[in-house]
């Protein structure tokens, strides 16, 4: 199996607010650690760092478009989840950081 181009990218990371349920946080029976999120309101929490520009999610490690990763992979939130190596947001999140164009999956 190939390595995925995630791991080389961490464009998505460094592009998008990324707002979920409170009942992903850990806190409610989710997987999100509360320390790495913010409370946007009663029932949306957001990954610290995605909410101000420069954007650049909390759990991402690593330096974008060379060698990163997500510090919690297995526990990140739906849109994490979501967003997959390929998809429109992929290819956008790429374009404004000047990463270049996926070859065709």
């Amino acid at each position: 199996m190939a390595e995925s181009v995630c791991t080389s990218c961490g464009a998505c990371c460094a592009c998008f607010r990324v707002e979920f349920s409170v009942y992903e946080m850990d806190f409610a029976g989710g997987t999100v650690p509360t320390e790495l999120a913010d409370e946007v309101n009663g029932n949306t929490w957001r990954m610290q760092g995605t909410g101000t520009v420069p954007i650049r999610c909390a759990a991402l490690t690593g330096t974008v478009g060379e060698q990163v990763g997500c510090h919690i992979y297995p526990l990140r939130p739906a849109p994490c989840h979501a967003l997959v190596e390929g998809s429109d947001g992929c290819k956008r999140a790429r374009a404004k950081l000047g990463l270049p164009a996926l070859e065709a999956l």
